[in-house]
């Protein structure tokens, strides 16, 4: 029997390790029917072939989506030269085979290196992203190419390593949320002036959450309702990044009503725009805030609010 949505639902996030060849999508409706809820979110797609780190928002939990797709992600992938296709990984129509002489280890982990911190990078066609409510994937796939604007993402750290093929190489990869890996390869490929193309790709972390703390589907079906509440991480994970603040019971429940709490009557002193982790007087995460400028100063004001 469904859960009535009205009812307490639980609410948490889950890490699955998503199996290749099925959707984020496809993960998405599994752990609605273990968790009896509509009310499931993620933190960021994996594309079919992907494996890895899916972050999945379970209940009130969902709310944090739309402030979390951005964190950190962490992946494995593996880069083939000497390829270019329509997708930028292996699954495409290949548009170009390299003839000549393949690069050497030093000089693509030459090239591997220059694209370190910040960079322009220019999304996919085959991508989720949407122009004019059509995701530019369905387009692509129609034929229509569009022109994407370029958008700065960064890469923290990126390592190449040998493997037992001349034409691949492993690449470590930590980088900010919607970097896309498959237009990383094939850039590096591009500068390396043979092409390139991701061959395969794991998530190893993203959002706090470590594959080693991710479980597989199989695993999340063995459970019982019981366990699996009990596999829920608290959503205030996804945001330990973030300074916090206790609220006094009186200022809980100004902040709750939607009133700025002024930092002057707080005695804190957070920029503009900084966003928090807003805990009740025994340190318990609720809310989100964030700081803006009032009539009389500075203030924090609610952004979300995840347990009543």
């Amino acid at each position: 029997m469904r859960r009535n949505e009205n009812d307490n639902l639980p609410g948490g996030i889950v890490a699955i390790d998503k199996p290749r060849g099925c959707t984020s999508h496809d993960v998405i409706n599994k752990v609605r029917t273990l968790y009896e809820t509509s009310r499931v979110g993620h933190t960021g797609t994996l594309d079919p072939m992907a494996t890895g780190v899916l972050v999945v928002l379970v209940g009130r939990a969902a709310k944090a989506c739309e402030f979390v797709s951005g964190g950190k992600k962490r992946y494995t992938a593996t880069l083939r030269l000497g390829l270019e296709t329509d997708t930028e990984d292996i699954t495409g129509t290949v548009l170009n085979e390299y003839g000549g002489r393949l690069p050497e280890y030093g000089e693509v982990c030459g090239a591997v290196r220059n694209f370190r911190g910040k960079i322009m990078q220019t999304p996919p066609m085959y991508s989720a992203l949407k122009l004019g409510g059509e995701k530019l994937y369905d387009l692509a796939r129609r034929g229509i190419t569009v022109e994407r604007q370029s958008r700065e993402i960064e890469i923290f750290s990126i390592d190449c390593m040998r493997t037992d093929s001349p034409s691949e190489y492993l690449l470590d990869v930590t980088c900010s949320g919607g970097t896309y890996i498959r237009t990383l390869c094939a850039d590096i490929g591009k500068s390396l002036g043979c092409g390139g193309v991701m061959a395969s790709l794991r998530r190893i972390y993203a959002n706090g959450i470590s594959i080693d703390q991710a479980y597989t589907l199989e695993a999340l079906f063995e459970l019982d309702p019981q366990q699996r509440r009990e596999a829920l991480f608290d959503v205030q994970t996804l945001f330990a990044d973030l300074p916090s603040i206790n609220l006094s019971g009186f200022f809980e429940r100004l902040f709750r009503s939607g009133c700025p709490v002024y930092q002057k009557k707080l005695g804190t002193d957070f920029k503009c725009g900084e966003m928090l982790r807003i805990c009740d007087m025994s340190g318990a995460f609720f809310a989100l805030g964030e700081i803006g400028m009032y009539e009389e100063g500075s203030a924090v004001k609610s952004v979300k609010i995840f347990r009543l």
